[in-house]
């Protein structure tokens, strides 16, 4: 199929109409041959990212007629029967807005599956952080800091005046770290607009609301579970997939240590040894965590009230400048090859006829 047709396939016409009306100078529409001659053809060198749904390169293309590095997602495919939610998507979320939040500055639409271009973001991601080698200090200014600001940004996406949208995969892979450590989150290939009926996200199960196995129905509340896990494991250190035989997940084993006062075994070391002021604060992160994480999901905080809380929280620890700690998180090849995109497969959950929009992983 020819360029023109493609473009008209994928919904080209769609998008430049909404585009229009609802105004979006910034969002630009690439042609092929911009991403072929950026990516020199998706050469191997390119990929700093690797997913069940796609692929990511790193390239450099007119962003505000300045030429700027930029993430390119190459969806593996798009369900035909979508196309035109897709771009309506589209149109939203380039029109999100927030320092925390990976801005999508635009698209190209001749080739099979469109493609997206989002900010780069160059210094991994919370899951290497976390979780990389060599194993580096992290203190709890920092995990709080982190965990608010991408705290903010879900309840930005909650909360927008015209379109409210469900993030569906929130996890340590999805929240990219920039320049001074500042929280951006990411990848948007599981989300939805709040309004839409959608039963079938590619999420990661680790992370995944329980209830939402019974009702195959993305909602608020889910990121906010999925958030209460991520809590968890930045309190913990731990992957919230357990390894033992009883296959019982970290969230299960942090709410009962909750409920037997066996918090402290759980812990990080690194931020219990920070101080008996730093636990007074880990403890009421572990009960925020905990409220995220309760089942029914009626009973959780909505996003607003997380970040709320723990924009609190991170004003009672002391903002002392340790450039140190979180130095070399990774060395110079692995930063230039990942760069914080997820490499990790998710486990899909699927349900029968129905495939979720902007599924770009």
């Amino acid at each position: 199929m020819k360029r023109q047709a493609l473009f008209q396939h994928n919904g080209g016409q769609l998008l430049k109409h909404l585009l229009k009306v609802e105004g979006n100078a910034s969002f630009t529409v690439y042609s092929r041959g911009d991403i072929v001659i950026a990516s020199r053809n998706f050469h191997k060198t390119k990929i700093i990212g690797e997913g069940a749904h796609g692929t990511v390169y790193k390239v450099a293309l007119d962003v505000g007629g300045r030429a700027t590095a930029v993430a390119v997602k190459r969806c593996k495919a798009i369900d035909e029967s979508r196309k035109k939610e897709f771009v309506q998507e589209l149109v939203i979320l380039c029109h999100l807005s927030h320092s925390n939040i990976v801005k999508l500055v635009g698209c190209c639409l001749e080739f099979e599956a469109p493609l997206l271009v989002y900010e780069f973001v160059p210094n991994g991601n919370l899951n290497l952080l976390l979780h990389g080698r060599p194993r580096r200090r992290v203190l709890l200014p920092t995990r709080l800091r982190i965990a608010a600001e991408s705290a903010e940004a879900l309840a930005h996406l909650h909360t927008h005046p015209v379109h409210p949208v469900l993030h569906g995969d929130v996890k340590p892979e999805n929240i990219l770290l920039a320049d001074d450590w500042i929280a951006k989150v990411s990848d948007f290939g599981c989300s939805t607009i709040k309004d839409n009926v959608q039963v079938v996200p590619k999420g990661t199960l680790a992370y995944l609301d329980p209830e939402f196995l019974h009702t195959f129905q993305l909602t608020d509340k889910g990121d906010v579970y999925s958030f209460g896990v991520l809590l968890v494991e930045l309190l913990t250190r731990k992957k919230p997939r357990s390894t033992s035989k009883e296959e019982k997940n970290m969230a299960w084993i942090f709410q009962e240590s909750m409920r037997q006062g066996t918090l402290h075994d759980l812990l990080d070391k690194d931020i219990v040894l920070e101080g008996e002021n730093s636990m007074v604060v880990i403890k009421q992160v572990a009960e925020l965590a905990s409220r995220c994480l309760a089942v029914p999901s009626t009973t959780r905080p909505s996003m607003e009230q997380v970040a709320q809380q723990l924009r609190q929280l991170k004003n009672q620890v002391m903002e002392v400048e340790c450039p140190e700690e979180v130095e070399d998180v990774l060395g110079p090849t692995e930063m230039e090859m990942t760069s914080g995109y997820p490499t990790a497969q998710t486990l899909s959950t699927e349900a029968p006829q129905q495939t979720s929009t902007l599924s770009t992983e």
